[in-house]
């Protein structure tokens, strides 16, 4: 990343229309398309992948990459929610974000580890 400002994203994507109850094979596919972006920080988390870029097309080639990949195995409808952080001021990248806010809990004596 560069000191750009900083755009993060979150996306979850629900798959329909598979012959099974478990999205593992699709959510794989998607979040295997998100990763070979080339400019992206992605995390994957238990409920969603976490997306950083210095710019908002590469956000939303990751998001249409994601739906083409769950339906490219075999899903006949995805739905998608997404929450995007674009922030113009300063650079502000999502290990930042978690820095910050462990930073202020230790601060009123919270512990976060």
């Amino acid at each position: 990343m560069s000191n750009l400002p900083t755009v993060n994203a979150e996306i979850s994507i629900v798959p329909i229309g598979t012959s099974d109850t478990s999205m593992g094979k699709e959510i794989a596919a998607a979040y295997d398309a998100i990763r070979n972006i080339k400019n992206l920080k992605v995390n994957l988390t238990p409920m969603s992948t976490q997306i950083e870029s210095d710019n908002l097309d590469d956000i939303f080639q990751a998001i249409l990459a994601a739906h083409n990949s769950a339906k490219s195995v075999g899903a006949k409808r995805v739905i998608s929610t997404i929450r995007i952080d674009e922030r113009l001021d300063k650079p502000n990248t999502l290990d930042e974000k978690v820095r910050s806010v462990k930073t202020k809990a230790n601060q009123v004596g919270i512990t976060t580890d």
